[in-house]
């Protein structure tokens, strides 16, 4: 019985990846990026690109605080002080150990595929005023750009707290809501704002988002399995 309510809500989810995956592939299809970069640039360039909003705000501030609630995250493992941190004190060791150790792979494992990524961020298009040519973020070529921008990794400082979904779905399934919500909200939101900058597309977010939800729910599975093996050790 166990077995049975642990695995179905992870098939569920399991459908949910791999439709969210098949409808990120016809998005590359599509070519919707362009046409959406089209909207916030032109052969000029981007022109809110130097934006005090989206530069000092959305950009450096943001990033910041996603680091310091990181930071919080890891302290919370060994003191969940409840006026800060809130319900994280009424989750057990083991959870808050594996929703920090989610956001912080999640985010790295975002940094890493960028370091090898030959794509180039739109500003340095041909289009929009640059000297790289338009292409795939999945060909192995490099565009003559400078490469390095697919996914988009200040996104990931929103959806790399994917993990507090699965750190509370089963303790506390209004806060596991509420942390799924926020992380998408907030991943969708420093992504837009990148891409009005022109420092990314919108499928550079869109990957970023289910690459942090893959690491979110693969850790998730790993955990849980290693839990009742030790149970049962």
């Amino acid at each position: 019985m166990r077995h049975t309510e642990f695995s179905s809500p992870n098939h569920q989810l399991t459908l949910f990846t791999i439709l969210a995956f098949l409808a990120l592939v016809a998005w590359d299809a599509s070519g919707l990026d362009l046409m959406l970069a089209q909207l916030a640039g032109n052969t000029q360039g981007f022109p809110l690109r130097h934006h005090w909003l989206f530069t000092h705000v959305l950009h450096d501030g943001l990033r910041r605080a996603a680091w310091v609630l990181a930071l919080g995250l890891c302290l919370a493992v060994w003191w969940p002080v409840e006026p800060l941190m809130g319900s994280l004190a009424r989750l057990g060791t083991a959870q808050r150990l594996q929703f920090a150790i989610t956001t912080l792979a999640a985010a790295f494992a975002i940094s890493v595929i960028k370091s090898f990524s030959t794509t180039s961020c739109p500003w340095d298009l041909h289009a929009f005023g640059g000297l790289a040519r338009y292409a795939s973020h999945w060909t192995l070529f490099a565009d003559g750009g400078t490469g390095r921008c697919f996914p988009a990794g200040h996104a990931s400082s929103g959806f790399a707290f994917f993990g507090g979904y699965f750190a509370f779905r089963q303790s506390a399934p209004r806060e596991a809501r509420a942390w799924l919500l926020a992380a998408a909200a907030a991943g969708l939101i420093l992504g837009i704002a990148q891409q009005l900058r022109g420092a990314h597309f919108m499928s550079h977010t869109l990957w970023t988002g289910w690459i942090c939800w893959c690491v979110a729910f693969g850790l998730d599975v790993l955990w849980r399995r290693t839990s009742r093996l030790q149970v049962q050790v």
